[in-house]
C-alpha cells in the first residue's frame, strides 16, 4: 500500500507498507523533506515496523518519536506527518493528481442560492456524476452567514443587518459567522470525494484542504499558515475562515466533503461590528482585544486588484492538480433554486438555532 501527504508548510512524506496479520510490515518511509542524522530514518521505519494496523496517528507518531536518535533535525517533516502518511495508505486514500478538476467561477448570485449551490454540487460529487470542483463565488447582496449550529440571535445584531441591508443566512457547515459584501471577499469551495481525505483526522482535513492556497498565497508575496482549527493567518492578522461539512454518498456509500473559506479582501470593519455580535470570549481566544484588528484585508497586503488574486489562485490551483473550466448545469441550477426557495430562505430554517 502507497500514502503521501504534504505536511501544510512542509515537504511531501511518501509511506510504502504492507498489512500482515494485522501489523505493519515492509514499511518504507522517503520524501524530500530534510533529516539528521542519516540513520533516523532508518529509525524511523523501524519504529513503525511491526505496529498493530489499527494504531491511530498519534499512537504511531509516539512511536517514532520514542526511536529517533537524540539529537534528530527535523525540516519540513514531523512525527505525526509521517503517521497520517501511514493511515492514508492503509486508508488507500486517493491523491489529489488522481482527479480531473473542474472551476466553477460565475456571475453574482443571492446569497441563499450559494448556500444551495454548495449542497447540490457537493451531493453530486458524493453521487458520482459531478468531477471534484472547484467553485469561486460572486455575491450578489451583502450578507451574514452563521454557522449550522450558531445561535441567530447571539450573532447578529437584527436592528444594524436590517439598516444596512444585510442578508441573514444559515449555511449547512459549522463555524463562526461570516460578514460579507460584493467586491470585499473572495470565497470559494471545494466540493471533493472523501477518498481525498482518508486517513486524516477532522483537523488534519483543514489543513490539507487548505494548503494549495497557502501557496498561492504565498506567490503573491504573503507568508500565511494554517493556524488550528479553521482559520488562515498572517503576521498582520487571520485572513481567512474554513468551514467543513461532510455529506453521505447514495445507500451509505462513499462521500464528499464540502469545504468552503471566506477571505476578506477589503473589509468594512465599523460596518460589520454593526452587524454582527462578537463577544468577549472569541475576541480573547483569538488574542486580540479589537475585531478590526482581528482580520487584515487581503487588498492591503497584496497590492492587487480582487480579480488578480482570483485569478491567481486558480493558477495557482490548476498549475498543482490541473484544472478544466466548467460550469454549473442547468439541472443543478434549477434544484439549487428549489432549495434556496424551501430551505434556506425558510424563518425555519435560518432560526432552528433561534
Amino acid at each position: 500500500m502507497h500514502g503521501e501527504y504534504k505536511i501544510p508548510g512542509g515537504k511531501l512524506v511518501v509511506v510504502d507498507v504492507d498489512e500482515e496479520d494485522g501489523a505493519l510490515r515492509h514499511v518504507r518511509v522517503a520524501g524530500d523533506f530534510f533529516l539528521e542524522p542519516d540513520e533516523a530514518l532508518e529509525a524511523v521505519n523501524r519504529a513503525l515496523e511491526g505496529a498493530p494496523a489499527d494504531t491511530d496517528a498519534a499512537g504511531l507518531a509516539a512511536r517514532i518519536d520514542a526511536a529517533l536518535p537524540e539529537g534528530t533535525v527535523m525540516y519540513g517533516l514531523t512525527s505525526q506527518g509521517v503517521a497520517v502518511a501511514v493511515r492514508r495508505a492503509l486508508a488507500q486514500a486517493a491523491d489529489w493528481t488522481d482527479y480531473d478538476w473542474q472551476v466553477i467561477h460565475e456571475g453574482p448570485e443571492p446569497p441563499t442560492l450559494h448556500m444551495a449551490l454548495d449542497e447540490v454540487l457537493t451531493a453530486e460529487v458524493a453521487a458520482g456524476r459531478r468531477p471534484p470542483t472547484l467553485r469561486v463565488w460572486e455575491w450578489g447582496a451583502p450578507a451574514v452567514i452563521i454557522g449550522s449550529f450558531q445561535s441567530l440571535r447571539n450573532e447578529v445584531d437584527a436592528e444594524g443587518a436590517a439598516r444596512h441591508g444585510v442578508e441573514v443566512v444559515r449555511r449547512i457547515s459549522g463555524g463562526g459567522a461570516m460578514f460579507v459584501e460584493p467586491g470585499n471577499t473572495i470565497t470559494y469551495s471545494l466540493s471533493v470525494p472523501d477518498a481525498l481525505v482518508q486517513g486524516l483526522s477532522f483537523q488534519d482535513s483543514y489543513a490539507y484542504l487548505d494548503d494549495w492556497v497557502l501557496g498561492a498565497l504565498g506567490e503573491m508575496g504573503i507568508r500565511a499558515w494554517y493556524q488550528p482549527l479553521n482559520d488562515i493567518a498572517t503576521d498582520q492578522g487571520k485572513i481567512a475562515g474554513a468551514a467543513q461539512k461532510r455529506v453521505v454518498g447514495p445507500g451509505g456509500g462513499p462521500g464528499a466533503v464540502l469545504h468552503h473559506v471566506t477571505m476578506s479582501y477589503d473589509i468594512d470593519a465599523d460596518k460589520m461590528l454593526e452587524v454582527l455580535r462578537i463577544g468577549r470570549e472569541k475576541m480573547s481566544d483569538k488574542g486580540t482585544r479589537s475585531a478590526k484588528k482581528r482580520v487584515d484585508p487581503l487588498r492591503r497586503q497584496t497590492g492587487l486588484a480582487r480579480e488578480e488574486v482570483i485569478e491567481r489562485m486558480i493558477s495557482s490551483f490548476g498549475a498543482r492538480y490541473g484544472l478544466s473550466r466548467g460550469k454549473v448545469t442547468d439541472e443543478e441550477l434549477t434544484r439549487a433554486r428549489e432549495l434556496a426557495r424551501t430551505k434556506f430562505t425558510s424563518a425555519e430554517w435560518t432560526a432552528r438555532v433561534p
